[in-house]
Formats: structure tokens, C-alpha cells, sequence
């Protein structure tokens, strides 16, 4: 049984671009969705940047609150989990799918976005400085201008073009004072690693699995991770099982017992072993503490 935290796709009823849109953090606050709640875990099937413009607040990604202020900006990508919590804070969000992006992307681009966007390469959160933050909100105000304003023939790729721009801006900021990942070895290995884990991590939790799956050696699969994130490939199974166990603990209504046999535990008190290790809370705790 799959779990029942509420699965939203992309959908733009404003305007016929069914790509991109722009939608104020206060009217997120005030709507009253149909198929899902904002201040509850939902996972999402396209892509957010945030910007946080006026006052303070909390956010939750992936089970994790982020504090935040004017000048934060937090990436959300495709599959992330997450839930507002109401304040009196004021903000931008621009919303994308995958597709609106990359259309007409080379390969660089493409490993820009997905730097920028995945939470395994570094914090969903980004505190802008004050003149980052002025340069950031005015390519913001020039996608709404086209958005909302002009809306002729070529405000689309407009619209395209100043997102790639607003995206590469945004990695470069991230990506000062740390290595470029872009220009990691690795790159789109680990790509296809993390996505065939987030697959497969119910299946098996060996390093040796993943890497007969991908064609290579278990020290290959390790040079990988190490080369792109610093970590065995066994410690990013482990963090891609255990995001998977804690969705499952807090919205499937499965019991302990099934939720261990369902995540690929043979035995209950392993599973209830495992999550304690990882996380320093039982499954029990964890499901309350994420009421």
C-alpha cells in the first residue's frame, strides 16, 4: 500500500501556460485546495524557487524545518516532500515543470538545475546577501513584468530564458566558497545512482545491488559518491531509505510491523534498530514528534 501523502502535479488554471507560474506566499496561506492541505506534508511534481521578501517563518522540506527571513530563497525539486506554516511573512514563489526548463538546454544547463535543485548536493535553503538579494528580486520583477504585463508572443521564452539565468545566478551564489559540482567527474553518474535508489531502496539496501544494476564495480559506486558528495555509496542508500521510511511513518496508515516488512526488513527489530541508529528516534517517537 502506497502512502497517502497527497501527490500534486503541476496545474496553472490563471493562464493557458500550463508550464510556469507565479504565485504569491500569502495566497498560498489563503487557499483552500481541493485535493490536498498546504499546511501538511505533500509531495510535489514539478519544481519551486521561494523567495522570502518581507518578515520571518518556517518551512518544511523533506521532514525539516528551515528557518527564514527576507533574502531566503529555498529550491524545492520534483518528489520533495513539504508544508507551509502560516506567518505573516510575505514572498514570491515561481513554479516550473521540468520541462518548461530544459527545453531547449544543453547538458550544462541541465547539471546546473539539478545542482541547484537537489537536496542531496547541498541545503534546499539559500540566505541571499543584500546585494544578491536586490540583483535576484530584480530578474523576479522582470519574469512577472512578462508574466503578468506584456504576455505577447515571445514572453514565454522570455520568461525561459530569464528563469535559466535566474537558476545559474542562484548556483553560482550556492556554489561560492564550495567546489563547483558541475564540473565533478561523477556528475551524471550519481544522478542515475540517486535516482535508481529513490527507486529501489525498498528492493535492497547493498551497495553491491546498485552497482550490478548500473554496470559497474562497488568501488566504482563508492569513487562516485565520494567524488560528488564525500560519502560511501552505503551512507547515501541509507539517507534516501531513511527520507522513504519517514514518509511512510507519517502518512501511510500502515502499522510498524508492516511499514518494516513493506521497506524491505525481513525482521521488525531490525527495521526499529535501523531507524534509530539513523535517526536517534523510534519509528514511535518520530510518527508522534510529526503530528
Amino acid at each position: 500500500m502506497k502512502a497517502l501523502v497527497k501527490e500534486i502535479d503541476f496545474d496553472n488554471t490563471k493562464t493557458d501556460n500550463c508550464y510556469f507560474d507565479i504565485v504569491d506566499l500569502g495566497d498560498v496561506f489563503k487557499r483552500k485546495p481541493k485535493n490536498h492541505h498546504q499546511f501538511e506534508h505533500h509531495k510535489i511534481s514539478f519544481y519551486v524557487i521561494l523567495i522570502i521578501t518581507h518578515d520571518k517563518g518556517e518551512h518544511s522540506i523533506n521532514y525539516q524545518d528551515y528557518a527564514y527571513e527576507k533574502g531566503t530563497v529555498f529550491t524545492l525539486r520534483k518528489n520533495n516532500v513539504h508544508k507551509f506554516y502560516k506567518t505573516n511573512a510575505k514572498g514570491k514563489l515561481l513554479v516550473f515543470t521540468e520541462d518548461f526548463v530544459v527545453r531547449y538546454s544543453d547538458k550544462v544547463d541541465i547539471l546546473k538545475l539539478f545542482q541547484l535543485f537537489n537536496e542531496m548536493l547541498g541545503s534546499p535553503k539559500l540566505q541571499l546577501s543584500d546585494k544578491d538579494y536586490d540583483e535576484i528580486n530584480s530578474l523576479i520583477n522582470q519574469i512577472e513584468t512578462e508574466y503578468w504585463e506584456v504576455k505577447d508572443n515571445h514572453s514565454t521564452e522570455i520568461i525561459r530564458s530569464l528563469i535559466q539565468v535566474l537558476i545559474l545566478k542562484l548556483s553560482r551564489i550556492k556554489s561560492k566558497g564550495n567546489d563547483d559540482l558541475g564540473s565533478k567527474k561523477y556528475h551524471l553518474e550519481f544522478l542515475a545512482l540517486q535516482e535508481l535508489i529513490e527507486k529501489d531502496c525498498f528492493e535492497s539496501k547493498k551497495v553491491s545491488y546498485y552497482a550490478q544494476k548500473m554496470g559497474v564495480t562497488t568501488r566504482t559506486l563508492n569513487n562516485i559518491t565520494q567524488n560528488v558528495i564525500g560519502k560511501h555509496a552505503k551512507s547515501l542508500i541509507d539517507e534516501i531509505l531513511i527520507l522513504q521510511i519517514k514518509r511512510l511513518l507519517i502518512n501511510s496508515p500502515l502499522s510498524f510491523t508492516e511499514i518494516a516488512y513493506q521497506t524491505g526488513f525481513d525482521d521488525p527489530t531490525n527495521f526499529f534498530k535501523y531507524f534509530r541508529k539513523k535517526t536517534g528516534f523510534s519509528p514511535k517517537q518520530f510518527k508522534e514528534n510529526n503530528k
